[in-house]
C-alpha cells in the first residue's frame, strides 16, 4: 500500500519543502527589524496600555523593565533584549500585538496627551518631592503618608529592578484622580466609559 506521505517517487513530500521554503537571509533581516521596531513602539507607549497587550508574560516583562531604564547603555541592551523576546512570538500573537497598536493609533491626540502627562507627573513625584507637596495642594482629600510610602516604595523597586508595584499604583491614583476632574467638569447625564472617555449613544450603523 503505497505512503500518503510519500510522492510518486517514494520521496516524503517534506523532504524538500526546508530547502525551498526557508526565507532569504534579506528576509529574515526584515523581518527582525520589523519585530525590533514593534517592540520599541511598545516600549513607547503608557504602562498601564502594554499591560493589556495580549502576549506572553516574558515578553511583557522585558518591555515593562526597558521603560523604567534610565541609563542610555542599559535601555540600549534592554531594548535588543525585548527585540530577541519579540522574535520568540508567532505569527498570530505578532498580529494581535499588530492590532491593538493600530487600534491606540486611532485615538485622538488629546487622548495620547493625557496618557503622557500622567505617567509624566507620576517620573516628576519620583524625581521631585515638591510635586506631591502641589498634587497634595491640588487634591487635599489624598492620604499624604500613603503617597509617600508608595513614592519611597517605587524609588527602591527602580533602584533594586524590582516588580513596579507601587510605581503602577501611583499612576493608578493620577488616573483616578483625572477621571474625577473630567467627571466634575462633564455635561450633567453624559456617561463614560471605564477609561474615563466619554460614551457616544448614537448608533454608527447608519
Amino acid at each position: 500500500m503505497p505512503n500518503p506521505n510519500r510522492g510518486a517517487c517514494g520521496f516524503q513530500s517534506s523532504e524538500f519543502e526546508q530547502e525551498y521554503e526557508r526565507p532569504s537571509k534579506s528576509e529574515l533581516k526584515r523581518q527582525m527589524s520589523e519585530l525590533q521596531k514593534l517592540g520599541e513602539e511598545l516600549v513607547a507607549e503608557a504602562r498601564d496600555r502594554v499591560k493589556r497587550v495580549p502576549m506572553p508574560e516574558d515578553v511583557r516583562d522585558a518591555i515593562l523593565a526597558c521603560q523604567l531604564i534610565t541609563n542610555h547603555e542599559g535601555r540600549r541592551r534592554q531594548m535588543q533584549f525585548v527585540g530577541k523576546k519579540m522574535r520568540t512570538l508567532d505569527e498570530e500573537e505578532v498580529a494581535v500585538i499588530q492590532r491593538t497598536i493600530d487600534s491606540w493609533k486611532g485615538m485622538s491626540k488629546a487622548d495620547t496627551a493625557a496618557l503622557h502627562a500622567l505617567e509624566r507627573r507620576r517620573d516628576k513625584l519620583l524625581a521631585d518631592d515638591k510635586a506631591l507637596t502641589v498634587l497634595l495642594e491640588e487634591n487635599p482629600e489624598l492620604d499624604v503618608q500613603h503617597l509617600r510610602t508608595l513614592i519611597r516604595n517605587a524609588r527602591k523597586e527602580q533602584a533594586e529592578s524590582k516588580p513596579p508595584k507601587a510605581y503602577r499604583e501611583i499612576y493608578q491614583i493620577l488616573k483616578d484622580i483625572d477621571k474625577k476632574r473630567k467627571a466634575a467638569a462633564k455635561p450633567a447625564g453624559q456617561d463614560e466609559d471605564e477609561d474615563g472617555e466619554p460614551i457616544d449613544d448614537e448608533s454608527d450603523d447608519a
